[in-house]
């Protein structure tokens, strides 16, 4: 099992059979949780320090429930009531967390780079849990692991990321991610919404819904991010929904067997027809929040993994 390095950053600098340990270890923390007793004490005696600059509900609730069902000591910093809203800087906030020795910390911050810069000033392990535009690695996993129990390969699929791509971190992650296991990748949406250098993305880009989901085996939508837009993006939301929201009717260009994703919150008759999200026929949107608690139990019992061994190894150095 390949071990992860000190932080899990993004997706980009990962290599594939570190993908595949995390994916492989997550499988067992999903047999975990469906057990009547769901605790594990991997990460007993470590502190685990979750720290949200952005409103989260589904990221924030799964860190915390995953650190608590592997033993760790688990504590959610208010950050709207900390320092920072004092206008203390995220380089002084770092340095005062370090100062109290946590092991693990969790950070989602709406500057892209922000959680980069504080893995640099901590001596602990730090999982980017969204930033900015940038990455949000622990969603494209559990996106992953998803995609692989229903459709028992995570290679040589074709699986369309349909809608606003150009304000979405978890669009990045899954295409770096995908992308290196050998999928054919789509982005779906209005020109308006797609990144600039779209290009050279090595993804196959369309504008027409229906063409750009015709055959593929996963359709994942993503949510229309407006508060992260400034101008008109979009016509208006109903015009959106007419010509990028999913619906049964637009799915039956998708394969027959076609999975749909979304990595939540969703705004049902924007990104998505209510009654199709909620179809378990089709839709697997609540196997990714599940999958989202094994996926980030994984990730946190290979950090730890991680710092123990570094510890052996300079106790080892010093004799």
């Amino acid at each position: 099992m390949a071990i992860l390095a000190k932080h899990l950053l993004g997706i980009e600098t990962m290599a594939p059979e570190e993908i595949f340990s995390i994916l492989d270890l997550a499988e067992s923390y999903v047999t975990l949780n469906r057990d009547q007793v769901k605790h594990s004490n991997v990460l007993a005696g470590m502190t685990q320090i979750n720290m949200f600059f952005e409103n989260s509900t589904r990221t924030q609730a799964s860190f915390e429930l995953a650190g608590k069902r592997l033993g760790a000591d688990v504590m959610n910093m208010a950050v709207a009531k900390s320092s920072i809203a004092k206008g203390e800087t995220l380089i002084d906030t770092a340095l005062t967390l370090n100062a109290m020795r946590p092991d693990l910390i969790v950070v989602r911050h709406p500057s892209s780079g922000a959680v980069n810069l504080l893995a640099e000033k901590v001596n602990c392990s730090v999982v980017n849990a969204g930033d900015g535009r940038h990455e949000h690695p622990t969603q494209a996993l559990l996106d992953a692991l998803t995609i692989r129990r229903a459709k028992g390969r995570l290679t040589r699929l074709t699986i369309a990321i349909c809608g606003d791509i150009s304000h979405s971190r978890v669009a990045r992650s899954n295409i770096l991610l995908l992308g290196k296991l050998g999928n054919r990748i789509r982005l779906v949406g209005p020109r308006t919404l797609m990144p600039f250098g779209i290009d050279e993305f090595g993804v196959e880009v369309f504008d027409d819904l229906r063409k750009g989901i015709n055959a593929a085996d996963v359709v994942m939508m993503l949510r229309l991010q407006t508060e992260r837009m400034e101008g008109a993006f979009v016509p208006s939301v109903r015009e959106y929904y007419h010509l990028y929201g999913l619906d049964a009717e637009k799915l039956k260009f998708a394969k027959a067997d076609a999975i749909v994703m979304h990595p939540g919150p969703m705004n049902r008759g924007v990104e998505i027809d209510g009654a199709l999200a909620d179809d378990i026929g089709r839709s697997v949107i609540q196997d990714q929040v599940e999958m989202g608690v094994a996926v980030r139990m994984a990730v946190l019992d290979l950090l730890a993994r991680n710092l123990r061994r570094a510890v052996l190894e300079a106790g080892r150095s010093r004799k």
